[in-house]
């Protein structure tokens, strides 16, 4: 009798575990939220909306801006790489103050609505500089210079859609993830696809904005293809309020840098003290007790932090101060970060790599012949649309075929460990370089070669058919390295810090973006000496192929350290309870009962 009521109990224990969410998360009336009616797909596909229509303004504007720059702005080609980096990177670095914000003090959700804000401001700023008489670059058709009013007011926009992604990126997606409950197997399993998907939808709206936007751009208007991302934009944003009912919310905890530095200076206070060899003797707060978040697993990984959750015996009936004693789970949290560090920084050659594409691939195309028919011309910064196309085939063949194989082999439910895909991306950059370097080296023999004609001479030149490869692979490449890092810097950071990790991975970028201007400019005045700069004024008195072989090796050399990196690092083991069981494992989780 007493066996068939525990039955009974466990059995209404696990029913109640699967009608309700129990990850900390409510829903908009601040309760705990009914897992049929909240969260997973019905919910991120709201978000996934949004990320849709921010990504086609942003690859219509940046795919193209530097022939704006060159064209109407008439800016040499190393001022205008420049700033596009400047600005790429910019746009990338600010998540870190909105991640931060968001994490700390408004949430995700507020932080998105106010970033919509401020990113329809610089849209409208950007579409009024192409409309209003006095903002336009001049009153003729074509100007040798634009008026200093126009200068002002583009990069005003272009810098206030910067700060409207500054609380998009972070938030958006960790906000669309926190939509899948990492408790109960089948949610989570679709978490692993979500960060596929998410990426598929980011590369569709690579390809909507380098082909569509960018070719209103060039043989319509600037203006016209501003107003067209503008409303877009309107329209998605009144989407994703739409959506409120079925969003999960996570509360702030406050400042997520104040536990870290806590862990970090209780040890340090501890430091003469012996670290305990069982780590069940360390400080922790039971499950039950818990108000938000996971408990983590005691590592032996960085063991000096462990000394902040040693509690001394002569502070036993003191109160608890969390200056000098810190849980378990809190100096776990503390390594996780310390962890990312090495992670962070030679995973910087990835954003170099894609900052090619945005500057430099793009002048290459625009030396090649664009006649794709007798009567089509592609523009060139449209040839970012195959990268697009790589990694929208790359996804779904990685997300359908590859993981459930791989799963098989390796019991992995991500089927590769995260950190081994991004190794996989970083190999594909060294190649896109190789065969960049490849391409132009053949582009500039062509260009030095004169062909006879019908009545006269002229020099050769290349098809952008030649650039497919290199395009093809960057996507492919990005399919693996991009979206891991997106992975890696969401589930590998500490509960509270989701959105700070997600402009972490755009941190990589941004720094990237700078790091490939600082690279020009150290490249111009280095080679300029020998009076034939690598980066010339122009594409055909640049060597941008002997720039490539430089970057396909500092992108090997990382390549050696990364691997070197992952070989002793040790993934965040969480202590989950799991509502279903099967054989697969996730990287670093514990299971518990």
């Amino acid at each position: 009798m007493e066996q068939e009521m525990e039955k009974r109990n466990v059995v209404r224990i696990e029913e109640n575990e699967e009608k309700w969410v129990h990850d900390a998360s409510v829903d908009y009336k601040g309760r705990v939220p009914l897992r049929a009616s909240t969260g997973v797909w019905k919910a991120s596909l709201f978000v996934l909306t949004i990320e849709l229509s921010e990504r086609v303004s942003y690859f219509g504007i940046a795919t193209n801006l530097i022939s704006y720059l060159t064209k109407v702005m008439h800016e040499d080609l190393q001022t205008a790489a420049k700033s596009v980096n400047y600005w790429s990177g910019t746009t990338t670095l600010m998540p870190l103050v909105g991640g931060f914000i968001a994490d700390a003090y408004t949430g995700r959700f507020y932080m998105i609505l106010f970033s919509s804000f401020v990113y329809l401001m610089g849209l409208s700023l950007l579409t009024m500089s192409q409309f209003i008489p006095s903002l336009k670059p001049c009153n003729n058709g074509v100007c040798h210079r634009p008026r200093k009013v126009h200068e002002v007011v583009f990069f005003l926009a272009l810098y206030c859609i910067s700060f409207g992604t500054g609380g998009y990126k972070p938030c958006l997606e960790s906000f669309g993830a926190d939509q899948f409950d990492d408790d109960h197997l089948e949610e989570r399993k679709k978490k692993m696809s979500f960060f596929n998907w998410w990426n598929f939808a980011m590369c569709f709206a690579l390809l909507l904005g380098a082909t569509v936007v960018v070719y209103v751009q060039d043989f319509v208007s600037w203006g016209v293809a501003t107003l067209i991302v503008t409303i877009l934009m309107t329209l998605t944003v009144i989407a994703f309020c739409m959506g409120k009912r079925f969003y999960r919310y996570r509360r702030t905890e406050g400042n997520p840098l104040t536990p870290i530095l806590q862990v970090l200076i209780a040890a340090m206070r501890k430091r003469n003290l012996s670290c305990r060899s069982n780590p069940a003797l360390l400080h922790e707060v039971p499950e039950s007790e818990r108000s938000q978040g996971r408990l983590l697993s005691h590592t032996n990984r960085l063991r000096f932090l462990d000394k902040a959750a040693i509690i001394e015996e002569k502070r036993i009936e003191q109160k608890y101060n969390p200056w000098r004693l810190a849980t378990v789970t809190r100096v776990e949290e503390t390594k996780l970060v310390l962890n990312i560090i090495p992670i962070w920084l030679t995973s910087l050659t990835v954003g170099v790599t894609v900052g090619q594409g945005q500057t430099l691939f793009v002048k290459q195309a625009a030396a090649t012949n664009l006649k794709i028919s007798h009567s089509f011309k592609i523009p060139p910064a449209s040839m970012a649309s195959v990268t697009a196309v790589g990694t929208l085939i790359a996804v779904p063949i990685y997300d359908r075929i590859t993981v459930p194989i791989m799963r098989k082999f390796t019991g992995n439910e991500r089927g590769i460990s995260i950190l081994r895909r991004i190794s996989i991306g970083m190999a594909l950059s060294v190649i896109v370089m190789v065969v960049a370097a490849l391409v132009e080296g053949k582009r500039l023999r062509m260009a030095t070669h004169e062909v006879l004609t019908v009545g006269e001479t002229r020099h050769e030149t290349m098809s952008v058919v030649w650039l497919i490869p290199q395009y093809l692979i960057l996507g492919v490449g990005d399919s693996f390295s991009l979206v891991g890092l997106q992975e890696y810097f969401y589930s590998q950071v500490p509960d509270s810090m989701r959105s700070l990790g997600m402009a972490l991975y755009l941190s990589v970028l941004g720094v990237g973006f700078f790091l490939s201007s600082f690279l020009i400019i150290i490249v111009d005045r280095v080679t300029g000496k020998t009076g034939n700069s690598w980066i010339g004024k122009d594409i055909n008195s640049s060597r941008l192929d002997r720039f490539y072989w430089m970057l396909a090796v500092i992108n090997a050399l990382v390549l050696c350290v990364f691997l070197l990196v992952i070989k002793r690092y040790t993934y965040k083991t969480d202590q989950r309870r799991a509502i279903e069981t099967d054989c697969c494992k996730s990287d670093g989780v514990e299971m518990v009962a």
